[in-house]
């Protein structure tokens, strides 16, 4: 069981078109085994890293929870990488098939969990992980190409349309809602 997955990794790390394309008939048993191995790793090495006290959020915020904190970064990642990665593979596919990829759901499905697999990989590595997040972000690219057979322009369009509207959402909530931007006056007629 091990040595398929390690042949994908091998093969979208070095040559990912190929593998897309090997990979377009894969049945989904195939490929939620193959993103539930790699989850699983990044899940015990985010938690080790933040056992280590070297997790970014640990790091500015001092020891957060002591020994339940990689307990929970652990399953944050598990449960929050798995359903974060469905919703965010079924919103990239509404983009898809605005942009006329029509291959199926599955397809899309596909290229996200399979493109992930830099960043499951390496992810969790301090300061440089977000390389292999970018990195994961090509291989999306090239994956909703080859599997859902559109043009590379339009991949990125898909890709670059369905990342940038939520962290736009992110960032107008985070001013909308910063504490230091709510400022309370005193009601009419008040006075000191």
């Amino acid at each position: 069981m091990i040595d398929p997955i390690v042949t994908k990794v091998k093969g979208f790390l070095l040559k990912p078109v190929e593998t897309f394309q090997q990979s377009r008939n894969d049945e989904p048993g195939v490929v939620f085994t193959y993103f539930a191995a790699l989850l699983l790793l990044n899940a015990i090495l985010s938690a080790l890293i933040g056992a280590s006290g070297f997790g970014s959020m640990q790091m500015f915020s001092g020891m957060m929870g002591g020994f339940t904190y990689p307990v929970r970064v652990f399953f944050m990642a598990l449960a929050g990488g798995f359903i974060l990665t469905l919703i965010l593979a079924a919103w990239i596919h509404l983009w898809v098939y605005l942009f006329g990829g029509h291959m199926g759901i599955m397809q899309t499905f596909k290229a996200i969990m399979y493109g992930n697999t830099p960043h499951l990989l390496l992810g969790w590595i301090p300061f440089i992980g977000i390389i292999f997040v970018l990195w994961s972000l090509v291989l999306g690219i090239l994956g909703i190409r080859e599997l859902q057979e559109i043009s590379t322009v339009k991949a990125i369009l898909v890709i670059a349309i369905a990342v940038t509207i939520p962290l736009i959402l992110i960032i107008l909530f985070a001013v909308f809602f910063n504490p230091s931007n709510m400022y309370f006056y005193p009601a009419p007629g008040y006075a000191d």
